[in-house]
């Protein structure tokens, strides 16, 4: 094994899998929701979109539903 290796000549290739992990959408969420993530990103060092990933991960793997009632 050597001690050093060139790696300026490797070709670049994409993630094949990429686009099968995660799809782009976009959505429209309240002000109020966003800045929270944020408040949660800076506390926690971790992205805002990763952690409403993380949240919205945790809801499909518990099956939680949300509960509506409507005034009569």
């Amino acid at each position: 094994m050597k001690k050093e290796y060139d790696l300026s000549k490797m070709k670049k290739r994409r993630n094949p899998y990429a686009s099968r992990l995660k799809k782009q959408v976009t959505i429209r969420m309240g002000t109020d929701i966003i800045a929270y993530f944020k408040s949660l990103a800076e506390e926690s060092g971790i992205p805002y979109q990763n952690l409403i990933n993380l949240y919205l991960r945790d809801c499909v793997e518990n099956h939680r539903k949300l509960s509506l009632k409507w005034a009569s």
